[in-house]
């Protein structure tokens, strides 16, 4: 009773309902709503998994999975194993749901790295020989098709046949009676074919008269002449009606015959179609996968950035507020957290907040929490709320919280306590894998026997419970976390500026009462807030200085840490500003080099054109002393045209000292030098709020001087042992990379690691299979610079499962 007191003070069915508004199948709303809530964590796990692969299924498909065709037959199956008569449209409805399941399992079957649907989806049998059989004898209509039978067949072959001869006999009664006829049409009473004659002429027609006018001036008479051949078309009639019973009666049993196999069937589309609601739902809220902790394990509770999924579906859709997160970081020891604060300051919000994110953690659905979201799997959520804020207005009293309280420690169990209850250094106790919420603690009574209360209650709660949220304005619990290590104080920030809550929470710092001050600031006479001061005493007064402290070094803190991480960002920012400056410069150095080696060919190809035409003259006649000359100065003039003028001599070098303006060429930016160069000839530098190591050659003076290049000294020439010859490469498990199940990326990583520890030949095992992998891995070695060759291993060591890499 309790659990269903919590999920309703929760509002899980309003969540529910918002789940069930992403499912594309009935089956799939209806199993929305009702959202079951696993009892083992197993369960749970599996839930997430599905979940988190129908995410990455539907990432991969550009239009999503499809439910189309799917619809609800369980009603069909039920009346079909009862021995009735399935209609036509029932049938109908059957094979498009098979043809939709089938269409599931082949998107499912096509991809990878989906195991948990694809073992879902393993024993699903669509029965395409009864989809078949429906379809040849169901048309798109629901009717039964001449096709289902011969005999059926040649019925209707009859019936066109009669009807026609029927028409053609009533068409020639109304062109000789055409003064009789009201209208020149056939029509039907029943089925009964008739035509409408004038009451003061009906003697002109004889016959059977079906229907009358509402006037009265018309009579829908069926000649005598047809007579006849009305009541042989009713027996052809009756003879179709009974072979199309005949024909749903088959397919019928043939679905009673598979109706286990179905009822797996709808099933198992169920289970899909609630998982991709899952999916698509956590998508639109932005949440993340939760991973579930152990509490043996001593980790903390995360929850960073968590949102109130309903208020996330009220700001979209109902206009709402704008969501303001909470943080939930509660180390692993922590049993009991103490929220207190001004009221409408967001505290029951934070409870309902953690209770639906574990509720939600347990059905599979992702949280909408920043990454990393841990948690615990809790066995109960249970919740003692009696707000305003619900939609249901409820009011709790003093005697309805005792009741609901005395509920949830029933519902707690049996404790193994082997010591004095309630001891809170008692370590014998197994506390229950339970999250209890609890708002306003002891409110609602004498405030001194409601401290007293409150304070047993949590110590009680601290040694059953694995973890107990309570909201409180009770100044005694603050205290509890100085007395016992496994409680903790939060509260919810209040700025007293605009006197209006921030709906920030505050770990480690208890909340402090505002009442005095609001009360001051909004016009309350001060004579009489400075005589509640006097009441409430010197020693509360002195705790909220300490508290009001606390908080305004926190906020200090705050703002610290906020300019620390715009420093941060706005380093990282010029970081990328001067590497991109360095790249643009390297990148026009090389085309300058580029030109220059183009500009130079063009040069020499120039000049030995013409050095080839001065030789040409030369050669024709015969070359006289002043010839020679001539062409001796036409070759100077091109050497002085063409050749490179030289180069200006260096200034003398420099060696830069700590505190010296350098230039760095490459990055175009001055920089101040730190310190003086090593022996590898590095140095550090730094230009505004960068600091960064630069070589010696890659600096100068301000006025151009280059750096003289520091001379290491020659190390001895160390003794190279020539590695032996011609030996026969043997295959180790060192030398092996078993590739097998891999995905091609994930194989080229361990790949490139394993050649570049290689120190000779490695078999890579990759095996047969689709063949992708070996496809991939042979891409990768054809462009490897290490790699030599490649080949396939004999036949006896794995042959085409199997590659030889040679490595360089």
């Amino acid at each position: 009773m309790i659990q269903s007191e919590t999920l309703e003070l929760l509002e899980w069915h309003r969540l529910c309902q918002h789940l069930s508004t992403f499912a594309a199948t009935k089956l799939g709303v209806i199993a929305a709503r009702h959202l079951k809530i696993p009892d083992f964590r197993v369960e749970s796990e599996q839930l997430l998994q599905q979940t988190k692969e129908v995410y990455q299924l539907e990432s991969r498909l550009t239009t999503g999975i499809s439910f189309e065709g799917i619809q609800d037959i369980g009603d069909s199956l039920e009346r079909a194993e009862r021995n009735g008569i399935l209609t036509g449209d029932e049938l109908l409805a059957i094979a498009t749901t098979l043809a939709g399941a089938r269409n599931l399992r082949r998107v499912i079957d096509n991809q990878e790295d989906l195991p948990i649907l694809a073992d879902l989806v393993a024993d699903l049998r669509t029965y395409p020989e009864l989809e078949q059989e429906i379809h040849r004898c169901i048309d798109e209509r629901g009717q039964v098709t001449d096709r289902a039978s011969q005999k059926l067949g040649d019925i209707r072959t009859d019936l066109r046949r009669l009807r026609t001869q029927i028409t053609q006999k009533l068409q020639n009664i109304i062109q000789a009676k055409s003064g009789a006829v009201q209208e020149q049409i056939i029509t039907q009473r029943g089925d009964r074919y008739v035509i409408p004659v004038k009451a003061p002429q009906k003697d002109a027609i004889p016959g059977i008269v079906h229907d009358t006018s509402t006037s009265g001036a018309t009579l829908y008479i069926e000649p005598n002449s047809i007579v006849p051949l009305g009541n042989q078309l009713r027996q052809i009639i009756r003879r179709e009606q009974a072979e199309e019973e005949a024909i749903r009666r088959t397919l019928t049993e043939q679905v009673a015959a598979v109706k286990p196999d179905l009822e797996r069937l709808l099933a198992i589309v169920t289970t899909l179609d609630l998982a991709t609601a899952r999916s698509r739902y956590s998508y639109w809220l932005g949440a993340n996968p939760p991973r579930f902790i152990q509490p043996q394990d001593n980790e903390m509770v995360t929850l960073r950035n968590l949102r109130h999924p309903l208020l996330v579906w009220q700001q979209q859709h109902e206009q709402g507020q704008p969501v303001i997160p909470v943080d939930l970081l509660i180390s692993p020891h922590i049993r009991v957290v103490t929220i207190t604060g001004p009221n409408t300051g967001g505290k029951t919000v934070t409870l309902k907040t953690l209770g639906l994110a574990a509720l939600m953690a347990k059905v599979g659905l992702f949280v909408p929490a920043r990454e990393p979201v841990e948690i615990p799997w809790f066995d109960k959520v249970l919740a003692d709320i009696g707000d305003e804020q619900s939609l249901q207005q409820s009011l709790s009293t003093f005697s309805g919280h005792i009741r609901r309280i005395s509920r949830i420690l029933e519902a707690l169990g049996e404790d193994t306590e082997t010591g004095r209850q309630g001891d809170a250094e008692n370590t014998n106790i197994t506390p229950s894998s339970s999250l209890v919420l609890l708002d306003e603690v002891g409110a609602g009574t004498d405030p001194v026997e409601g401290s007293a209360l409150a304070i047993a209650l949590l110590q009680y709660l601290a040694n059953h419970a694995q973890l107990t949220i309570a909201t409180t304005h009770f100044g005694e619990l603050k205290a509890l976390k100085y007395e016992d290590e496994r409680f903790e104080n939060a509260s919810v920030e209040f700025d007293e500026s605009t006197l209006s809550p921030t709906y920030r929470l505050l770990w480690g710092i208890p909340g402090r009462s505002n009442a005095l001050t609001i009360a001051l600031r909004l016009g309350l006479k001060p004579e009489v807030v400075e005589q509640a001061k006097t009441q409430v005493g010197e020693a509360t007064d002195e705790v909220n200085q300490v508290i009001a402290g606390l908080e305004a070094q926190r906020r200090r803190q705050e703002t610290k840490a906020a300019e620390a991480q715009n420093l941060l960002q706005e380093a990282e920012r010029l970081y990328k500003q001067v590497s991109a400056k360095a790249a643009a410069l390297e990148e026009r150095e090389g085309a300058l080099r580029a030109s220059q080696e183009v500009a130079v060919q063009q040069a020499i190809a120039q000049a030995k054109h013409e050095i080839a035409q001065v030789i040409r003259r030369l050669q024709q006649g015969t070359p006289t002393a002043q010839d020679a000359q001539q062409a001796t100065n036409a070759l100077n003039q091109i050497a002085q045209q063409y050749q490179p003028a030289t180069p200006a001599k260096p200034k003398p070098g420099f060696m830069p000292k700590v505190g010296d303006r350098i230039r760095v060429p490459k990055l175009g930016q001055t920089a101040e030098v730190l310190t003086a160069p090593d022996a590898d000839g590095e140095l550090s530098v730094r230009f505004g709020l960068m600091k960064m190591t630069v070589k010696l050659e890659d600096v100068e003076s301000l006025d151009g001087q280059k750096a003289e290049p520091i001379v290491k000294p020659k190390p001895a020439p160390a003794t190279v042992t020539p590695p032996p010859q011609n030996v026969p490469a043997i295959r180790t498990s060192r030398n092996t990379v078993d590739l097998r199940g891999k995905r091609v990326a994930d194989a080229e990583f361990i790949l490139d690691k394993a050649i570049s520890e290689a120190t000779g030949p490695i078999w890579i095992i990759h095996g047969h299979g689709t063949g992708k992998l070996r496809q991939g891995v042979h891409a990768f070695l054809h462009q490897h610079p290490r790699v030599n060759s490649y080949e396939a291993a004999e036949q006896a060591d794995g042959g085409s499962g199997v590659t030889i890499a040679h490595i360089n």
